[in-house]
């Protein structure tokens, strides 16, 4: 597997995550203000991984051509 592809995967798996994290922060808002923003800070906290993933995979894309 290229580094290029594991990228990618790891993106894949990191955004489903981050998509589960902010359902769950938008579901407990109105009962569970406490637990919704715990879920909303580690879903930013992905982002921000998913950010560093992204210009990973944009250098890697560079060095390959």
């Amino acid at each position: 597997m290229s580094q290029i592809e594991n990228i990618k995967s790891n993106q894949d798996k990191l955004y489903k995550q981050y998509r589960a994290l902010i359902e769950q922060a938008y579901n407990f808002r109105q009962t569970d203000s406490a637990f919704s923003d715990i879920s909303e800070y580690k879903a930013i906290k992905l982002l921000n991984k998913l950010n560093k993933l992204k210009y990973l995979a944009r250098e890697q894309t560079k060095l390959a051509r």
